[in-house]
């Protein structure tokens, strides 16, 4: 969240025994770095701090006229520089203002690497929004922290739109670009509020920044309304609100005549899956978005039958909630053993244990495909290759803190539908499986995309294999995945992006 308050001044603190630079020998003499504390927290500091010792630079605890570079993270331009006239003691005329990638870049490397445009954090007297250089945006989403504070919701609205709009019309490009604005948008701590704020951001082409004058100067887009009032994009919206059906199969019931939902479930030259069968029969339940507490709920039941089967696995909720969202369309758990082998079999019998109780409505396993003499694997696929399921539950109020469901007021069953996917991968691949399951969309595609131009990687949610050293990076836990990347790690609620 973006806080307009100046920094406070820097407390001078005693330096951690140990931690000093007199513990450590100085290889960078022409060196001296001093890391911003504000947003970064003191223990990561220290982290850091004693990272760079041990690398040979020289680090000082307090602000100086011999720092020759300044390292911040997370922090707003104009904020950040407002702290630093304000100290007394001031800065050379030729000290750096850096990001953290310079930093984290130089740890990788060993030796203090070349300050890059791209690396400073440039001062502005822009009232209003930060700066918004290339120093201080990256292209790329798992180099931005993104909440679910949204100060640019005019435009990202309606860059979303935009962006199903061309999924329906099949224009995979137009669709990305937009996907990518709205980004980096949602990762902006304050609202655009002129042409000038977009300058330097990237991800933003002709099409997008269009858009965004008009809204700036009119408070509108006549391109959102245009589509908002168009009949066939208010038919596609409709179909594919219906789970399993996708906009081809949408595009092909409208190219029919087809217009409503009772249109297709009486139209006999209409063959329904089984997906889309129970997509049509409980459309009322899983059509409206599931609640945390709902979210929980499910969470217990899936515990409490895996635990009967195996007391040591793990049962781990993934997706939007773990980002800190309030709201879903469906929830997602994995479930890991202990040991490597132990996992096999496991969902099949949860899905027995939920069978056995009466609550499965729909049931749909897919057994493991996962091969590692297969891999890497050189196209990215929108699946894994782990045993997974996709279920619709019959959740109870009973089981629902405070008995609440959200249902209609009429709705007097007492339950609700619910839509729950499960995995199940091996237990030294639940890293790389949580960090693909946890999203957002465009954080894993964006953190892949990184992963294959920056770093000759290629990730999914796998493995990471290193091309050049033609070996696996094993990881046990998400932060050892970001490590390997060389990126500073993002927490799961700051990856909304």
């Amino acid at each position: 969240m973006f806080h307009s308050a100046t920094l406070p001044p820097a407390k001078k603190r005693p330096r951690p025994e140990g931690s000093g630079a007199q513990c450590h020998q100085v290889k960078f003499a022409k060196v001296t770095l001093y890391i911003v504390e504000r947003r970064m927290g003191r223990s990561r500091r220290g982290f850091l701090s004693s990272l760079a010792r041990s690398k040979g630079f020289c680090v000082e605890d307090v602000l100086s006229n011999k720092v020759t570079h300044v390292v911040a993270e997370g922090n707003p331009a104009k904020e950040l520089w407002a702290w630093l006239h304000a100290q007394a003691a001031g800065l050379a005329t030729d000290t750096e203002v850096l990001d953290i990638s310079w930093f984290t870049e130089s740890m990788r490397a060993g030796w203090p690497v070349a300050v890059e445009s791209r690396h400073r954090i440039q001062d502005t007297s822009q009232v209003g929004l930060p700066s918004t250089s290339e120093s201080t945006v990256s292209q790329y989403a798992c180099q931005r922290r993104t909440t679910l504070d949204n100060p640019n919701k005019i435009f990202t609205d309606a860059f979303e739109l935009l962006a199903e709009h061309s999924d329906f019309c099949d224009s995979k490009g137009p669709a990305l670009a937009f996907k990518r604005a709205a980004s980096v948008l949602k990762s902006l701590p304050a609202m655009l509020r002129g042409l000038g704020d977009m300058e330097g951001l990237p991800c933003l082409g002709e099409q997008t920044r269009a858009v965004m004058k008009e809204i700036l100067e009119c408070g509108r887009s006549s391109k959102v309304e245009a589509i908002l009032s168009d009949k066939k994009f208010q038919t596609m919206k409709l179909f594919t609100s219906v789970w399993g059906v996708g906009p081809k199969t949408a595009e092909k019931w409208y190219l029919q005549g087809l217009r409503t939902l009772e249109e297709v479930v009486t139209e006999p030259h209409v063959h329904l899956n089984r997906m889309q069968r129970a997509g049509f029969l409980y459309y009322a339940d899983i059509s409206r978005a599931v609640t945390k507490a709902e979210a929980q709920a499910v969470g217990r039941i899936v515990e409490e039958a895996v635990h009967q089967i195996s007391p040591n696995a793990s049962v781990v909720l993934t997706g939007g909630f773990r980002r800190g969202k309030e709201v879903g369309h469906d929830v997602d758990y994995i479930l890991t053993t202990p040991e490597v082998g132990s996992e096999e079999g496991l969902l099949l019998r949860v899905i027995d244990r939920l069978n056995y109780q009466g609550i499965l409505l729909y049931t749909e396993y897919q057994e493991s495909t996962f091969d590692a003499n297969r891999m890497p694997c050189r196209r990215f696929e929108a699946m894994d290759h782990y045993p997974k399921c996709f279920l619709i539950i019959q959740l109870h109020a009973e089981a629902v803190q405070d008995g609440a469901l959200s249902c209609d007021q009429d709705d007097r069953r007492g339950w609700r539908a619910v839509r729950l996917d499960l995995v199940a991968p091996p237990a030294d691949r639940f890293a790389y499986t949580l960090l693909g399951w946890s999203g957002s969309t465009q954080f894993e595609r964006d953190l892949r995309r990184f992963a294959r131009l920056e770093r000759g990687m290629l990730l999914d949610n796998h493995a990471l294999y290193d091309k050049s050293k033609d070996v696996f990076l094993p990881a046990k836990t998400e932060e050892d995945i970001f490590g390997h990347l060389g990126l500073e790690y993002i927490e799961p609620w700051q990856r909304n992006a």
